[in-house]
C-alpha cells in the first residue's frame, strides 16, 4: 500500500515577495506612487522621468562603445558659450536630449549649458508646459580617459507666455524647480531624483532595460571624512578658503577625493558624507559651476536627503539669476561639514 506523502512545508515567500516587488519598481511607476496620483500632472512628470531614463539609456550605451567607435572621442574643435571646448560626447549627449523631448509633447523648451540660448519645440508649445535645463555631460574631461561622468537635469513648469523667447521664467530660485536628478555612468548607470518628495536612487539592468528601485528615501550623513575640491587653485582662492584647506590638512580623520566629475563626487558625499567645493577664485569670484544647470539641481537632490549647498553666503536655492548661463561658487554636502566651511567664511579668516 503507498504511503501517504508528507505534509509539505511551504517556504515563506515574504523575501522573494519583497526583492520581486523592488525588481518591479520602475522609475516611472515610482513616481507616480510617490505623488500618490494618477492626475494628469503626476502622468506628465512619470513621462517626463521616463524620456530622461532614456535618455540616460542612449548616453550609456555610447559611452559603453565609444572606444571603439570612430569620431566618437576627442574635441570637435569648437568653443562652447562657456568658452570651454566641445567634446564629441557633449555634442552627441546633447542632441540626445533634444531628440528624446522633441517626441515627448510635454517639454516646450529645452536649455542646456552647451547652447547660448533654450532650444524651443514649437509644436510641443501650446500644451507642453514644462522645461528641462540640462548639464549633458558633466565631466567631460574624463570621457577620453574612461573615468566617470554623469548628466544632470531639472525640471521647472513654464511661467507667462515666453512670447520673446527670451525665457525669463526661468531666471527664478531653485526652489521653483519641481524636479532634478543626475545619471552617473560608472561601473553601473545610475539615476539619482527628487521631486521634493526624498531622494531615491534607480540601478540600470540592461538584461531588463528599465531602471529599477535601488534605495528610497537616501539621508546623508550629517558629517564625513571626505572634502572634494580640486586643490589646483589653492592659490588662486580667497584666504578664508585656503585656512580651511589648512585645517583639514592638519586634522585627523579628514580624506581628499575629487574625480573631476562633479556628479561622481556629490554621489559619493550623498552616499558617505563629507563636503565639496568648488569656490569662486580671486580672478572669477562668480565660480565656475552654472547655477541653473549644475548647482541648483544638485542642491535640490542634496537638500532633499537632508544636507545643505550654499555659496558660502546664500543657501543655493534662494539664489535669483540674473541670466541663463550664471555662476555660481558651490559649497554642498553634509550639515555639519558645511556649517565648517562657512563657518572659515563668515569669520574672514
Amino acid at each position: 500500500m503507498a504511503q501517504a506523502p508528507e505534509s509539505l512545508e511551504l517556504p515563506n515567500n515574504n523575501t522573494t515577495d519583497k526583492s520581486l516587488d523592488r525588481d518591479c519598481t520602475t522609475l516611472s511607476r515610482h513616481v507616480l506612487q510617490h505623488l500618490q496620483s494618477f492626475a494628469q500632472e503626476a502622468q506628465d512628470l512619470s513621462a517626463l522621468m521616463n524620456r530622461i531614463a532614456l535618455a540616460g539609456k542612449l548616453i550609456a550605451r555610447r559611452l559603453s562603445h565609444a572606444g571603439l567607435m570612430e569620431g566618437a572621442l576627442g574635441f570637435t574643435g569648437e568653443v562652447n558659450v562657456q568658452g570651454e571646448s566641445v567634446k564629441k560626447m557633449d555634442v552627441y549627449a546633447n542632441d540626445v536630449f533634444i531628440a528624446v523631448f522633441k517626441q515627448s509633447g510635454l517639454v516646450c523648451r529645452l536649455a542646456s549649458e552647451e547652447m547660448e540660448k533654450p532650444y524651443y519645440i514649437p509644436e510641443n508649445c501650446p500644451i507642453g508646459r514644462y522645461t528641462l535645463l540640462y548639464d549633458p555631460i558633466d565631466g567631460s574631461s574624463n570621457t577620453d580617459t574612461n573615468l566617470g561622468l554623469g548628466s544632470i537635469f531639472s525640471i521647472r513648469q513654464q511661467e507667462g507666455d515666453d512670447l520673446d523667447s527670451e525665457a525669463r521664467d526661468l531666471l527664478a530660485p531653485g526652489r521653483k524647480q519641481i524636479a532634478a536628478g543626475y545619471i552617473l555612468y560608472g561601473p553601473s548607470t545610475m539615476l539619482v531624483y527628487t521631486i521634493g518628495k526624498g531622494v531615491h536612487s534607480f540601478t540600470l539592468d540592461p538584461s531588463l532595460g528599465e531602471f529599477i528601485l535601488t534605495e528610497e528615501n537616501i539621508k546623508i550623513p550629517d558629517h564625513g571624512s571626505v572634502y572634494s575640491v580640486n586643490e589646483g587653485n589653492f592659490w588662486q582662492w580667497d584666504e578664508s578658503i585656503r585656512e580651511y584647506i589648512r585645517y583639514v590638512h592638519r586634522t585627523e580623520g579628514y580624506t581628499a577625493r575629487y574625480s573631476g566629475a562633479m556628479v561622481s563626487d556629490i554621489h559619493r558625499i550623498l552616499i558617505q558624507g563629507g563636503v565639496f567645493l568648488y569656490p569662486g577664485t580671486l580672478p572669477k569670484p562668480e565660480g565656475k559651476l552654472r547655477l541653473l544647470y549644475e548647482s541648483a539641481p544638485l542642491a535640490f537632490i542634496i537638500e532633499q536627503a537632508g544636507g545643505r549647498a550654499t555659496t558660502g553666503h546664500t543657501e543655493i536655492l534662494d539664489v535669483v539669476a540674473k541670466k541663463l548661463h550664471q555662476r555660481t561658487p558651490l559649497i554642498i554636502g553634509s550639515p555639519k561639514d558645511v556649517a565648517k566651511v562657512e563657518s572659515f567664511i563668515q569669520n574672514g579668516h
